[in-house]
């Protein structure tokens, strides 16, 4: 009798043991931190610059020389100015640009206001060591350029002696990213079309040719001088990107 009573107490228990409702432990979960968009602002100097002077033969450039030259001459030859910015030098990838500005200082100047055109250059092209020495005055000096060097831009050239453009004066855009019209003043072109350009160039840095200035090429005496990067003062060629940066939360 006594072992039945036990064995009965033992399965009492088992049972009220199984209906006890089972406690469980909860892990704190942390509150979801936001990502954190930071607006920024910075300016680029340019990465390599470099004059087309228009030759026959590609014989003249200005790779290091302290200025380039955008428009015609008096006896109206072509200079087209070619200038390139690493944007990825100071942009984090993954950002998104919402301004650009590009500031070029005028040196000097044979003509009034003229349109100055940015076009987006479609090759490669070369800087090289190039110095033709600087004269006051816009026609004379380096208005004419000197002899290429290896690696330089020329007019038939994109890189001296070995590669040519497709087409003589350079590879560019026919539609021009932005145009400005103004005197012996600083160059500043914005436009909406030159925000997806830019991000592009960050996006995808191997489309990054920069940018051909073409003047007024339709009379002569119209050809602007502008400091190039190797006149190594605050006026040289400056690219003033803004930009939203998304910071992941921290651990």
């Amino acid at each position: 009798m006594k072992t039945l009573v036990a064995v009965a107490t033992l399965l009492l228990s088992t049972v009220a043991f199984a209906q006890t409702p089972s406690v469980t432990r909860r892990r704190a979960v942390r509150p979801e931190t936001p990502l954190t968009v930071a607006h920024r602002t910075v300016t680029i100097a340019a990465s390599k610059d470099n004059t087309l002077y228009q030759t026959a033969d590609g014989s003249a450039s200005n790779g290091a020389g302290p200025h380039l030259f955008a428009g015609a001459t008096g006896n109206g030859e072509l200079r087209r100015a070619l200038i390139a910015f690493n944007v990825t030098s100071q942009i984090p990838p993954g950002s998104q640009v919402t301004r650009v500005v590009l500031t070029l200082h005028v040196s000097a100047s044979i003509s009034g206001a003229q349109p100055m055109a940015l076009h987006r250059v479609t090759a490669d092209w070369g800087e090289g060591a190039s110095v033709a020495q600087p004269s006051p005055y816009v026609g004379g000096g380096d208005g004419r350029g000197t002899a290429s060097k290896a690696g330089d831009a020329t007019w038939i050239h994109a890189i001296y002696p070995d590669k040519r453009w497709t087409n003589a004066g350079g590879d560019f855009d026919a539609t021009a990213d932005a145009t400005v019209t103004t005197g012996s003043s600083d160059y500043r072109w914005e436009s909406a079309a030159m925000i997806p350009r830019v991000q592009q160039w960050l996006d995808e840095p191997r489309t990054n040719f920069g940018w051909i200035v073409i003047g007024n090429e339709s009379t002569g005496t119209t050809t602007k001088k502008f400091d190039s990067r190797h006149v190594l003062l605050p006026t040289v060629p400056a690219l003033t990107v803004e930009f939203d940066v998304t910071t992941p939360p921290a651990d």
